[in-house]
Parts: structure tokens; C-alpha cells; sequence
């Protein structure tokens, strides 16, 4: 009777062992501006959203050990991509995520293409990663060029804003925004007069606001972002140009840099958003705990998109068994619809774009507010269905749209 007993108590003892080896093993890389001209709109803030949704997900009840790590891509694209391939080469990292600097972006969707790990794209803004770029391992969470072109430019078109002229952050970002919102002011029968492109990170926009006063153009479109949006208006205001009848188109401006800017100054900006801290009591809740976390700062779509393209990321390797087949679980994320808490419904199509409600948004005055961040007036919801570029335009730009 004891040799059957030793045996079973082995086999038992065998069995436990299995099932520990059998635990999910996950590591995320959190790619982003740490120090630099977007730290507001995604950076530490990223981090601390990346961790709050491993936090809720609850790794442990759910058989799995995550993992988060952080690096600072410094705007380089180079720098970007050898942070990405030590990563997965050297420690281990199976999915990578925000990286608001679309040159970085694309530099690193090619790598983890090739790794076949997952892009969790929420801070990159180019249209391009789910088109001509789209691969099987993007999925790009928050916002797109497209999006903010047809959010605010149309917006502003209709309003009677008929002739253009950028003012473009010279790289992929900039040139894709510029493009999109082009193409919507021509489509509506607008003119675009020109364009001037300024190096990233300038302090100094002094002769490109001239040359855009100079165009006599209604609206000059701001295709920049973070520090740089924030030092055009600024300037623009000292320049008197809005006073002079001209109309400034802040084609991506996040609520940190109302913030940064003030609501003396910023007032009357319409802007395209993906997420806004006041829309519900979710949202309200998440914002107020990720600023605790996060120095008193209140969220940005970034930062939210970050949370949610984690949570449902981890959602997907417990459901595929396995992180180390990105483009599998890619798929995976594909394959389900979510009701999210920040962004409400929404479904990640073929071409790697997680469809969901935008919002057109306008700038309170300062005597409408109520306090810190109580800064927008929601305009209109604009429907997933139209809030993101139809797939039927993306037939034979991106490869996986048939």
C-alpha cells in the first residue's frame, strides 16, 4: 500500500510544479517623452497608467506575472528602435507602448514586426500606422491624424474657415496632420495657401507666425503638439494675430497643455478629443486616482489610452494562453468588442484602429470653469463609425485590409 501512496504524493508533488511553470509570464515596455516637449501628455503619466491597469486586471488571480519597464526614446528614432530591440532581444519585453513621437512610432513598428511582439500605440498620432504601415502586431489605441483632421479641420471648415496656412512640425506627425486636415479643406471646397515646416522642440515661432500672418489666410492650422502647440499660441497672442481676424486651428492639443496655457489664452479653441476626465462617473474616477499617482496631473487621452490598450492587452494573452505570439494576440484583441470604462464601446478593426466615440470640444472661458482641468464644453459626439477613416479607403494602402 505505501508504493502507490509515495507515488501519488510525487505525482501531486510533480502536478504543482506544473502548474507553477504553467504561470503567464508578461513584460511591458513603456516607451515614451520623459523629459522633454510631450512629458505632459504622456511620459511619467504613461508609467503610472501602464501599472494601474496591470493593478486592475489582477495578474495573480488571473495566472499570470506582469511586468513593467519605462525608457525615454528622447524623440530619436534611432534611440527609439535600440531601446525596442534590447528589450525584446535582451529582457524580454512582449509588447511596447504609447511612444508619442510618430517617427519613433513607425521606426518601431517595423521592429516588433519583426519580433512579432505587439505596438500599443496610444501617444503617435500618424495615420499612417494603420495605413501604408499597418502590420499584424499595431493596434492604435487613443486618436489618429485622420481623426483630428476631420474632427476639428471639419469643423472649422464648416464654420466658414475656407482658406489655410500650417504651420507643421517637420516630421512624420506634423507632415502626416498637415496632409489630412489639406485634403478635408480641399474636399470641402477650402484652399490651402501654404505651409512652413518647423524643426521639433522650437522656442522661437516668431517667423512662422509671420509668414502665416503674412498669407492673410483665415485659419492657420497648428499641425504641431505638446511644448511646441503651447509656444505658438503663446506667441501668436503676442502677435496679435487673432485679434487681426485671423483663426488659430490647434489640430492636437490635449488638456494638459490648456492647462499650461492657461484659459486666459487658450479660450475658444475648438479641439478633437478621445477622452475627457468629466464625461462620467468612470471616468471621473480614473482620473482622480491617476492623479494622485501622477503629482496632481490630471489625464490626458494618452495617458488614458494607455490604461485601456494595457488592460485589454493583458485581457487577450490570459485568453490566447501565451504572450510570445504577438501578432496571435493581436488578433485576439481583434476578435472582441469591449465596453470600455474611459473610451465606451469599442472594437479594434483589421487594420489595427480601435474604433471608438470622438468628442469636438471647445475651451471654456475662464468664467465658466469651476476649477483646475473643468475646461471643456462638449460641441458633439462624433460616432465611431465616423470618427475614424473608413476601412473601405484603406483597400490597397493597407496590406491587411482586403
Amino acid at each position: 500500500m505505501r508504493a502507490p501512496l509515495v507515488f501519488a504524493i510525487v505525482a501531486a508533488f510533480v502536478a504543482g510544479i506544473g502548474t507553477a511553470q504553467a504561470q503567464i509570464s508578461v513584460k511591458l515596455g513603456v516607451m515614451s517623452d520623459m523629459s522633454s516637449l510631450y512629458a505632459d501628455i504622456g511620459g511619467p503619466g504613461s508609467v503610472e497608467a501602464a501599472k494601474m491597469a496591470v493593478e486592475d486586471f489582477d495578474p495573480a488571480k488571473n495566472g499570470m506575472k506582469v511586468e513593467v519597464v519605462s525608457a525615454d526614446h528622447l524623440n530619436k528614432p534611432d534611440v527609439g528602435s535600440n531601446i525596442v530591440r534590447q528589450w525584446i532581444d535582451v529582457d524580454h519585453v512582449d509588447a511596447i507602448i504609447d511612444v508619442p513621437n510618430s517617427g519613433v512610432a513607425l521606426a518601431t513598428s517595423q521592429v516588433v514586426k519583426e519580433k512579432n511582439k505587439v505596438f500599443l500605440i496610444s501617444g503617435a498620432a500618424s495615420s499612417d500606422l494603420t495605413g501604408k504601415a499597418c502590420t499584424p502586431n499595431n493596434v492604435h489605441w487613443t486618436y489618429d491624424t485622420w481623426a483630428l483632421a476631420h474632427g476639428t479641420g471639419g469643423a472649422i471648415v464648416k464654420q466658414g474657415g475656407k482658406t489655410w496656412y500650417f504651420i507643421t512640425a517637420d516630421y512624420a506627425f506634423g507632415q502626416a496632420l498637415e496632409a489630412d486636415t489639406g485634403a478635408v479643406v480641399k474636399a470641402a471646397g477650402g484652399q490651402v495657401l501654404g505651409s512652413v515646416r518647423v524643426p521639433l522642440n522650437t522656442p522661437d515661432f516668431s517667423s512662422f507666425l509671420l509668414q502665416a500672418q503674412a498669407s492673410k489666410a483665415q485659419v492657420i492650422g497648428l499641425a504641431n503638439a505638446g511644448g511646441d502647440t503651447i509656444n505658438s499660441i503663446k506667441q501668436a497672442a503676442e502677435f496679435g494675430i487673432v485679434k487681426g481676424g485671423q483663426r488659430l486651428a490647434g489640430l492636437l492639443v490635449f488638456i494638459t497643455d490648456v492647462h499650461a496655457l492657461g484659459l486666459d489664452t487658450a479660450q475658444g479653441l475648438t479641439i478633437t478629443e478621445g477622452f475627457y476626465w468629466d464625461l462620467n462617473d468612470k471616468t471621473r474616477t480614473f482620473a482622480q486616482r491617476m492623479a494622485k499617482r501622477n503629482n496632481g496631473k490630471y489625464p490626458s487621452m494618452v495617458v488614458a489610452g494607455v490604461y485601456s490598450a494595457t488592460l485589454h492587452y493583458l485581457e487577450a494573452v490570459k485568453k490566447t494562453g501565451s504572450a510570445e505570439d504577438g501578432a496571435k494576440v493581436v488578433a485576439a484583441m481583434k476578435e472582441t468588442s469591449y465596453d470600455d470604462p474611459l473610451f465606451g464601446p469599442t472594437k479594434v478593426r483589421v487594420d489595427g484602429t480601435a474604433e471608438h466615440d470622438m468628442y469636438l470640444v471647445e475651451v471654456k472661458k475662464p468664467s465658466e470653469s469651476k476649477g483646475p482641468y473643468d475646461y471643456y464644453k462638449i460641441l458633439a459626439t462624433i460616432p465611431a463609425a465616423e470618427a475614424f477613416r473608413p476601412l473601405a479607403e484603406e483597400k490597397g494602402v493597407c496590406p491587411l485590409v482586403n
